[in-house]
Formats: C-alpha cells, structure tokens, sequence
C-alpha cells in the first residue's frame, strides 16, 4: 500500500514552494553572519564597549541553538504550517524591534527573540521541501536549500559591511521587514501540511520541563563557552570552567533522561540509526570547516595584506559564484549515483583545496591568486550539504522528518560555532610558537640579523632619522615582520589541521549504507 507522502500531492508547483520557503530560510541564515562587521559601529552608537557588544552574536546564537533541535516537538504541538508561520513573524517582528533598540541591553533581548524565531526557520524549510518533492527529487529540492545554506554565510559579512558604511547599523536588521512579510503572505497561501501532519493535540498535556530546562542551561552554556572561550583563555578562566561543567553535567543528562521519558522534546533513539548518526557528525563537521574557512580567508586579508571588507568579500565572491553553478549539478548527480559516493569525492576535494591552501598562502598572492583559492577550498562544498542530508533521511519514517531537519541543522550550527572557536584558539596558540621560534634567531648573536639591522639602519639615517631613532626603529620594524611571518605560519598550520580533518571524513563516508539513487533515499546493503 501507498505511503502518505505518495499519495499526497501539493496543490502548487513544487518549485515555487521551495523558493518560498528556500527565501525564508536565507534570510535567517544572513543574519547569523550580516551583524558581525557591524558591531564597533553599533558599541559606539549604543554606548558600550566591543566586549559587551559582542553579546548580540551570542545572544541570537544561543537562542537559535536552544530552538533547533526541539523545532520538530514544537512542529508536532503546534502543526508545521503555524510553527513556520509563528517563527516568520516573531523573526519579523524582532528583526524591526533590533533595529529600533535604544540601548545595548534592549537591542540583546530583541536579538534573543529573533534567534529563537529564526531558530525554527531552517528546519522547516527542509523539512517542507522533504515532503513536497517525491524522493527521487529531493536532492534537487535539497540543492536549492544548500544554496542557501552556504551561500547566506558568504554574503553577509559584504552585505553587513556595505550596508554599514553607507547607510546605518540599523538596516541590517531592517532589509528583513519587506522579505519577511513578502514570505510570510506567500507561505500562508501556498505551503500546506500533509494530511499525515495533525497537530498533536495532547502535547500539552505532556510537556517535557525538565527536558526542556536540561536543554536551555547545557545548550546555553556550551555556546557562551565557544562563543567567549578564547576571549577569557579557556580554562584559565573560572566562568568558561562553570560554564563546562554546565553544559557536560546538562547535556548528558538530557541524553538519559529523553532516552527514558515517554514524549520526549528531543527524540534521541534517531542516534540508533548508524547512518543518521553518521551524517550528523559529517554535518557537525562540515559546519566547522565551512565557517573556519569563512573566517580565516577575510581575516588573513585584511589583517595581514590589508584589504578592506569589501576587497575581503569580493575575493569570497568568486567561490560563492561557483557554489551557485554546482549546487543544481549535484542535486542532478544524486539522481544517478549513490549518496556516499557523492560524498567522499566532496571530502577528497575540501581535503585537498585545504591542503592547496598550505602550499599557496603568502603575503605576496595576487587578488586574482587568492580568490582562486578561495574557489578551491570551496570546490567540495556543493557535494557534501545535498548527499549529506539525503543520507540523513535514509531509512526514516515520513513522521519523523521535522525532527530530522531540526538535529541535522542543529548540528551544524553547533560546528559553525565549534569551527569557529577552534579556528580563532588555534591562529592565536600556534602564532605565539612560531613567533618563539623566529625571535629564538633572531638575536644580535646572529650575523645575518646583525646585518639587517645594520642596513635598515644605514637606510633610515640617509632618510633624515637620528642614529638612535634608526636604530629602534629597525628594531621595530624587524619585530613586526617577524609578527607578520609567525601569523601567516600560523594560517598555514590551522589549513593542514581543516585537510587532516576532512581527510577523516572522505574514510568515514564509505562507511554510510548505499542508496538507491532512483528512490531518493531508501536503504539498501550496507556498503
């Protein structure tokens, strides 16, 4: 007999309720990137200090994490439509009130409220599009989404800086207000639930408290501990200790408890799953090095070559392009070849634009050098985000869909965050090592720097500074190339951990179970 999800058929092409839905979930993806260029502008507008300015990422990162993995519960009580159509206007809403805040601790709470409104955003999305297209093409539906996906975080830092300089802070939150309510008005009359989607009617008879408090404090204190980790040192800091041993004692607890408890918030017997288990760890993965990567080539340009944010964003724009070429490729090759084989040519290829990446990172790379590079570290992306989230779905039942989508994205989310983090400790501890070893030669021991000095000297006198002053500053300037040179090795170290990494997971990707490519999705013998 026919399963619900073939015999139902929406009443609107298929297409236009992925871009709908496709649009909202773009525009929840840009804001988690489109505030960071803004913020001294806005701890200067608003009175406050960069530190305390900082807050507005991690307010809207921990109320957006705390959301996602109970997006497919919060579906289930409220119905999927409603839920999607609560987290588009309080999204909207609290996107109008950031924009509007007076003071730093007014525009922190608004950002709280938008975090959890887009929060539920990406998970429907995906979810949505799951259901509206038959399996066989959902890789194609998922394609479109993974445009999104990682196209949004390309964009926003240029789009942020842009709209910054030429106009205020406060329209990076206000450009959301007409796409807002464009989606919101065509969401309402074109996206429907599957007759198999009742709203569970009970649910609120059965709500998970302490699950929910478990999940609020161990996800809370785990994202402020990425989020603040390498500002206050790690573990040389008491508060980032607290805030580990929150989140540990948390997080493991809701595990126990949600495995045992009747209706859980959090359905975590989806782990029993190899292949959900599987593509999970690939997506917290993949989150962590599309965002390292997405730090790391702004912040080597401008900090050490001296671009602007515009040149910076420009250099990410020639990958984004590519991206927007490959996506639809793949979610075609999905059709024809199995998803892990997809996915083990997308780790090979990050692997090694990774590992290109050691080799031709310098001070001396053209714009036109580093954008290429940019393209290759970028080339593998495409073919992961699309197999991987078909391989998520494998094997699960239709109901269990909105659930799917939550942990998958939460899962990313969370490797954005964790990408990032390790990504900031790691330029910092290995610049201060080589920075050790440099100045280890470079002591008036040495001929050679003896040398230097000498002639930097020599030069800066004929250039009309007095012998004392030439000396201390070729000193200085000696000092300074060798900052320069340590934290450009530094670069080079973090990308060959980034190819180490996905050189792990282009082994793991044989060990997910073939599908039939024809189907969509379905298991069949493993390997």
């Amino acid at each position: 007999m026919a399963s619900p999800t073939e015999i139902w058929k929406p009443k609107f092409n298929p297409w236009l309720i992925a871009v709908v839905v496709a649009l909202a979930a773009f525009m929840e993806v840009l804001d988690t990137s489109i505030a960071n260029v803004a913020l001294p502008h806005m701890a200067g507008n608003l009175g406050a200090s960069n530190d305390e300015s900082t807050w507005v990422l991690t307010s809207y990162l921990v109320s957006n994490a705390i959301v996602l993995p109970i997006s497919g519960w919060l579906a289930r009580l409220f119905g999927r439509k409603r839920f999607f159509l609560l987290c588009i206007v309080l999204f909207t809403l609290s996107s109008l009130l950031c924009g509007a805040a007076p003071t730093l601790a007014t525009l922190i709470v608004f950002r709280v409220l938008q975090g959890a409104g887009g929060g539920g955003l990406q998970p429907m999305a995906q979810a949505i599009l799951a259901d509206t297209f038959p399996p066989q093409k959902r890789g194609l539906a998922f394609a479109l989404y993974g445009i999104t996906a990682i196209m949004a975080p390309t964009i926003g830092p240029t789009l942020g800086g842009w709209i910054t300089d030429n106009y205020s802070w406060r329209w990076i939150f206000y450009i959301n207000l007409p796409v807002g309510v464009l989606t919101l008005f065509l969401v309402m009359r074109i996206v429907e639930d599957p007759p198999y989607l009742s709203r569970v009617r009970s649910a609120l008879a059965r709500v998970d408290y302490i699950g929910i408090s478990l999940l609020i404090l161990g996800i809370g204190a785990l994202q402020i501990l990425l989020d603040k980790g390498q500002e206050d040192d790690w573990f040389g800091s008491r508060f980032i200790i607290t805030l580990a041993a929150v989140a540990v004692v948390c997080l493991i607890s809701l595990v126990f408890w949600e495995w045992r408890y009747k209706a859980p918030i959090i359905d975590v017997h989806m782990f029993k799953s190899f292949n959900f288990a599987v593509s999970s760890l690939m997506m917290l993965i993949l989150g962590a090095l599309l965002f390292s990567s997405l730090v790391m080539m702004p912040q080597f340009l401008q900090t050490l070559m001296g671009y602007t944010a515009q040149s910076a964003g420009l250099v990410l724009s020639g990958a984004g392009l590519v991206l927007l070429f490959e996506m639809p490729v793949v979610g075609q090759l999905t059709t024809k070849i199995p998803a892990k084989y997809i996915t083990a040519f997308g780790w090979l290829c990050l692997a090694g634009g990774m590992f290109y990446s050691t080799m031709r990172m310098d001070l001396l790379m053209s714009f036109r050098s580093a954008a290429s590079l940019r393209v290759a570290q970028s080339f593998g992306l495409a073919f992961l985000f699309v197999p991987i989230t078909l391989a998520a779905y494998s094997g699960v039942a239709p109901e269990k869909g909105n659930s799917v989508s939550g942990l998958v994205n939460f899962m990313r989310n969370i490797g954005s965050s964790v990408g990032t983090s390790m990504v900031t400790t790691l330029l910092a501890r290995r610049a201060q090592f080589h920075q050790s070893v440099l100045a280890y030669n470079a002591t008036n021991y040495d001929p050679a720097f003896r040398n230097q000095i000498g002639a930097m000297t020599k030069q800066l006198v004929h250039a009309g500074a007095t012998a004392p002053d030439a000396r201390a500053q070729a000193y200085g300037r000696v000092y300074q190339s060798v900052l320069v040179q340590a934290q450009t090795l530094a670069y080079i170290d973090t990308y060959m951990i980034l190819a180490v990494a996905a050189s792990i997971m282009f082994v793991l990707a044989f060990l997910v179970r073939k599908n039939d490519p024809s189907g969509g999705g379905a298991e069949a013998a493993a390997g």
